[in-house]
């Protein structure tokens, strides 16, 4: 049980952490869309290079953030029935969900995008457009990388919620105090 605590805490942490990061790009966002609409509209100069660094950059908070808001209960749920439910029956939904749908799709696009990043790799590839952002490949990792967070907060997750169903919750006060918090 300790090996399983200890690996929710660190796998929470991390997500804490690359979240906190995560977090500030967007206001690094916004401050790149007002230097772009300005630019264009103001200015009537408008580079390629940075709208594409918009959209790298959205990319960055929905891939690497998609864990951290995993963590934080923030995806879109359709809660008609999940939000009567008890906490055990809440955590057979929660580990269920994870254990067919969460952790076998992370799984899959971690193993389908490897030969995708590579090969962007391998090529060193760049923008195709003249004037746009040059090592394209990093922006790729991105997805395998985010994947593997989501992956190890899906797992962090669907043992948190067979540690509730075995009655043995992690930081039973902690968690209380979430729950409350969520609503």
């Amino acid at each position: 049980m300790k090996l399983i605590h200890a690996y929710i805490r660190f796998t929470d942490a991390l997500n804490e952490k690359v979240g906190y990061v995560i977090s500030w790009f967007s206001t690094l966002l916004v401050l790149v869309v007002c230097y772009d609409v300005f630019t264009r509209y103001v200015l009537n100069s408008s580079k390629v290079a940075v709208q594409e660094m918009e959209w790298h950059i959205f990319a960055l908070i929905f891939l690497i953030g998609a864990a951290y808001t995993l963590k934080e209960d923030g995806h879109v749920r359709v809660d008609v029935f999940y939000s009567h439910m008890n906490p055990r029956n809440k955590a057979i939904v929660d580990l269920l969900g994870c254990v067919i749908f969460l952790i076998p799709f992370s799984i899959l696009v971690i193993w389908t995008s490897i030969k995708f990043v590579e090969m962007s790799w391998v090529i060193r590839e760049v923008s195709p457009d003249p004037g746009g952002l040059p090592a394209r490949y990093l922006l790729k990792a991105s997805i395998t990388a985010g994947f593997v967070l989501v992956l190890l907060q899906g797992v962090a997750m669907a043992l948190r919620n067979l540690l509730t169903l075995l009655g043995r919750p992690l930081d039973a006060s902690a968690e209380k105090g979430k729950e409350v918090g969520h609503g």
